[in-house]
């Protein structure tokens, strides 16, 4: 049996000309997320965010507009939201808190996550009473809807249509 095939030369031994139609370098998903998390590092100064390098980072991507540079910004984006989540506290509570003991949440949290903590109080009257504390992935409840809740769920109780039923 005869092959009509012809012998090929390997990739490396191809002459710029003959490669110029191939792309050599291409970046992967896992590749883009390397370099976000190190141009997120770059924005750091002593731990925390400067919004001044932030913008300048973001500058110099979008004025390459080299290849994927859309997706690279997306990492980065994400990477600038779970530190915004780290340093940032969200207190729910049923009634609006007296200054003192919103001085008093914020010295715990300060206690807890270090200082730097920015607390934000929200009013909520969906919680019936007591508080829930937000931080990045770190959730406190102590309110009386979540008390409810598991008494709740250790009856078997399940709302179906607005109604309750046995489960």
């Amino acid at each position: 049996m005869i092959s009509t095939a012809w012998p090929r030369k390997p990739a490396s031994s191809w002459r710029l000309s003959e490669r110029q139609g191939i792309d050599v370098k291409m970046t992967t998903a896992k590749q883009t997320k390397r370099q976000a998390k190190q141009l997120f590092r770059l924005c750091l100064v002593n731990g925390r965010v400067d919004e001044g390098r932030i913008r300048q980072v973001v500058q110099s991507v979008l004025q390459s507009k080299r290849r994927g540079y859309l997706a690279l910004l997306g990492y980065f984006q994400r990477l600038l939201e779970l530190d915004y989540a780290q340093h940032t506290a969200e207190i729910e509570s049923a009634v609006p808190l007296p200054t003192d003991l919103r001085a008093q949440v914020q010295a715990g949290l300060d206690g807890v996550y270090g200082p730097g903590i920015k607390a934000l109080f929200v009013h909520n009257p969906a919680l019936i009473g007591g508080m829930r504390i937000q931080v990045g992935s770190d959730v406190y409840d102590g309110s009386v809807r979540s008390g409810l809740c598991a008494l709740e769920r250790s009856f078997g109780i399940a709302s179906t249509n607005g109604r309750n039923a046995l489960t």
